[in-house]
């Protein structure tokens, strides 16, 4: 059975940083590439960045230079460095499998960015 576990995620202001963890099991997760998706009150899902399993990335244009996507290949386990965070990264985080529907997914961690 697919796992996904983030965290991570809480309130922050403006400027701040956060660091989001993902525990992932049940699946070929070396060899996995893998994506950080999050999804805002009202819009659609987002991904922000993906990894390949040799740890290359990808990010999109509104996070690069902030977020930086990085993996664990022996323990599981994804994490997302989040710097420089704007009211407008609101959202809730989740790690998943990259494929047309970012699915499965894990929970989710919550991050506000707010003063």
């Amino acid at each position: 059975e697919v796992r996904l576990v983030e965290s991570g995620g809480g309130l922050v202001q403006p400027g701040g940083s956060l660091r989001l963890s993902c525990a992932a099991s049940g699946f070929g997760f070396k060899i996995a590439v893998m994506s950080w998706v999050r999804q805002a009150p009202g819009k659609g899902l987002e991904r922000v960045a993906l990894i390949k399993s040799d740890g290359a990335t990808d990010y999109a244009d509104s996070v690069k230079g902030r977020f930086t996507a990085s993996r664990d290949n022996a323990i599981g386990t994804l994490w997302l460095q989040m710097n420089d965070l704007k009211p407008e990264d609101t959202a809730m985080y989740y790690c998943a499998l990259t494929n047309e529907d970012y699915q499965p997914r894990g929970q989710g961690t919550q991050v506000t960015v707010s003063s």
